[in-house]
């Protein structure tokens, strides 16, 4: 719990089952688990805050063994460019390696986790160039070689909604509102929090 001038901001978060309990994670109770109204794909967990437009998604990805484990998240981020067609648009703002036992206790010190977070443009639902929204993305991969697996955490948290994209009639045209006056955990915030409790519970998952 976080006081903030008169208010007190409390965060709520719950451990959240992922890929039928494999993996489990805390994850704050403002965002809502997106196969509840529609089709994820099976590799991946969603979950989204429809008032602020915020998204957590959870992938598990064939290990990209030519890319180094230090530069992984930002081939990661420039790869989601790639697919967004957002590539030049985007700008990486910080890289770090995490200090897996520090950072992320529940996995082995050994395992390699690094984060990039970066500013692209992107149309939501690529509705079209004229509807783009500038987002910053914090991403985490954490690379399970042992299991010949990427694990990709990306938090979506939008800076500016654009009039045309359809995510304005939910939240609003133009600058998005900071999460501490809105009330939520800012993104950087929910990134760690996944982390710090990101547990494997059954390895059978990764076959």
């Amino acid at each position: 719990m976080a006081v903030q001038g008169n208010s007190v901001l409390e965060d709520r978060f719950a451990a959240r089952p992922l890929f039928g309990g494999a993996i489990m994670c805390c994850i704050p109770a403002n965002f809502h688990d997106v196969s509840n109204v529609r089709e994820v794909p099976n590799n991946q967990e969603a979950f989204v805050d429809p008032n602020r437009d915020e998204s957590i998604i959870v992938e598990l990805l064939e290990l990209k063994d030519t890319v180094v484990d230090e530069r992984s998240s930002r081939w990661f981020l420039q790869d989601l460019a790639i697919e967004q067609d957002s590539e030049q648009s985007l700008v990486v703002e910080s890289e770090n390696t995490i200090t897996t036992a520090v950072d992320v206790p529940n996995l082995e010190a050994s395992i390699p986790v690094n984060v990039t977070v970066g500013t692209l443009a992107i149309a939501k639902s690529r509705q079209g160039d004229d509807a783009r929204n500038l987002v910053r993305v914090h991403l985490a991969n954490i690379r399970l070689h042992g299991v010949k697996t990427d694990v990709v955490i990306t938090v979506y948290e939008p800076l500016i909604i654009n009039e045309w994209s359809q995510s304005a009639a939910a939240v609003g045209a133009g600058t998005t509102v900071p999460a501490a006056l809105a009330g939520c955990m800012a993104a950087p915030d929910v990134l760690k929090l996944v982390l710090s409790t990101f547990k494997i519970c059954d390895w059978s998952l990764f076959g």
